[in-house]
């Protein structure tokens, strides 16, 4: 009887750290099965469906008191995926196959009864751990192959079943290697069925969406029932500039860990996400958490879009918590024993009605709802987070002689061209830094490359004493500023720029006026 040692990797939030798998195999004492190094429930289970695949693939093992440690034995251990690496260390232990011939890979995969192998969450992160770790190849379920094959430098084995990994390690058995070629990436620059020149009117709104998406800012639409807010915000995927390979990464790590990269075809994630919640979400729902925590929506839209249809009905603990990822871009969820953090560097999206009913100020339609409902009603939608979203729009009704022509005066090919025009500025303008849209600038960067004028000073300077702003609203409006002045291909911000700017500022301005 021997011991060996085969690898895989756990995951904390989308990172993976290696695991030492050590299976020992003793002759003395009774049989027995002992797994220490805080296995939780899938894992303790595997035993159950490691000793059938084996039994049922034609494995035998000598009857022996057998100790499996998870190391390092202080993090916690999930999943499914340690079936095929406790496998091949029971047959390695037992000398059925050679010890040494695990020594160097990585192992991931959930093994059927019979021996199949079957995919798992979180293969992504473990193969960027495993290419860190400079293994010499990755042995994992064929349906994770595709997934594994984008990180580059890294063997990756696509296995069916248990017998096939032992074939391949033992030499007696060739499985080509999957293949990523990244010259194959191209995001699809027009994969959306729907555009906005069906959407008729509604003109100063695409065009805060053009604004809106060229500098990645958060943006909320205000108006009645049926004046096209949500057709308006369905229709932004199809403007933003495609992902690049890094960012599809981000992304695709994102989803693996979630278990929901099947749905994107098991690959690469080569589209923005577009992430639509209801609004009886959960805070954990929509950040993220749970006994083992997992990526929530504004995860799920990380490089993409995040859109709250009817904003105040979202409960205001839920819309509360959204404050710290606007600012930060990443959310840490703490736990007595963990920490994890996920990337979650979103565009917000919101679309709410001015009152309960809906018709607050539209001169079509009766309001039927009193001040004191009125004022319930935007009261969920504290001053804190409405300071962090930087176009606040009114989308009133549209009227008849809009709606009897045949298509929009302008289409998302047009407003994708010049999106992507200011955003290969910025591109431009911030490659020796870490920042990619001018909705990140702040602190000394924000000064280095929003430079005003005198005359942009005291107009500023005057607004801020007529609407109140905070210091918040003042570096958003800026930002916002330095974006407009990029599709306008200016280097330098002019006062029509902050103007415009400071005119997407409407609950500040109703707020002013009363």
């Amino acid at each position: 009887m021997a011991l060996s040692r085969a690898l895989t990797a756990a995951l904390a939030g989308v990172e993976a750290y290696p695991v030492v798998l050590e299976t020992d195999l003793a002759r003395q004492g009774m049989p027995s099965f002992t797994m220490v190094g805080l296995a939780e429930g899938a894992v303790r289970e595997s035993k159950e469906r490691v000793f059938a695949a084996l039994k049922n693939r034609g494995f035998k093992l000598p009857p022996s008191r057998i100790t499996v440690n998870l190391a390092p034995a202080n993090m916690r251990k999930e999943g499914s995926g340690y079936d095929l690496p406790l496998a091949l260390g029971l047959l390695a232990a037992a000398e059925v196959i050679p010890a040494k011939s695990l020594d160097g890979y990585f192992f991931s995969g959930e093994l059927s009864l019979t021996g199949e192998l079957k995919p798992v969450a979180g293969v992504l992160p473990l193969a960027i751990r495993a290419r860190q770790e400079g293994a010499k190849g990755l042995l994992v379920a064929a349906a994770n192959a595709q997934e594994a094959s984008v990180v580059k430098d890294l063997t990756v084995y696509p296995v069916e079943t248990l017998d096939q990994a032992v074939g391949l390690l033992s030499g007696g058995e060739q499985i080509p290697p999957a293949v990523f070629n990244e010259a194959t990436f191209t995001p699809d620059l027009d994969p959306f069925p729907l555009d906005f020149s069906e959407v008729k009117g509604q003109e100063h709104a695409k065009r805060a969406i053009e604004i809106a998406a060229a500098g990645g800012h958060n943006l909320l639409f205000m108006g009645p029932p049926g004046s096209g807010k949500t057709m308006l915000a369905k229709r932004i995927p199809s403007v933003l500039p495609p992902l690049t390979f890094d960012e599809a990464l981000e992304v695709t790590r994102v989803y693996s860990v979630a278990g929901e990269l099947e749905k994107k075809g098991g690959s690469l994630v080569t589209i923005r996400p577009f992430r639509s919640p209801h609004h009886t979400i959960s805070d954990a729902g929509l950040i993220g958490g749970g006994s083992t925590p997992r990526p929530g929506e504004v995860s799920m839209a990380h490089r993409g879009v995040l859109f709250l249809d009817e904003l105040p009905e979202f409960k205001k603990n839920v819309l509360e918590v959204l404050r710290q990822p606007i600012e930060d871009g990443q959310v840490t969820i703490s736990r007595a024993s963990m920490s994890l953090t996920y990337p979650a560097q979103f565009m917000l999206v919101a679309a709410m009605n001015p009152c309960p009913c809906g018709f607050r100020g539209d001169d079509r339609h009766d309001c039927t709802c009193t001040g004191v409902k009125v004022r319930h009603y935007l009261s969920k939608l504290s001053g804190p987070l409405l300071d962090r979203i930087d176009l606040q729009v009114e989308v009133p009704a549209v009227p008849y002689k809009d709606l009897k022509v045949e298509t929009g005066k302008i289409d998302s090919a047009t407003m994708r061209a010049r999106v992507l025009a200011a955003r290969n500025i910025q591109t431009e303008r911030y490659s020796r830094i870490k920042l990619r849209t001018n909705s990140q600038l702040s602190g000394k960067a924000l000064g280095t490359f929003c430079p005003i004028t005198e005359d942009c000073h005291r107009f500023l300077e005057t607004a801020n004493q007529r609407l109140g702003l905070s210091a918040r609203a003042h570096t958003r409006i800026l930002r916002l500023a330095r974006t407009i002045a990029d599709l306008d291909a200016q280097a330098d911000i002019r006062v029509e720029h902050i103007a415009e700017a400071i005119n997407y500022r409407n609950l500040d301005r109703q707020g002013a006026t009363g």
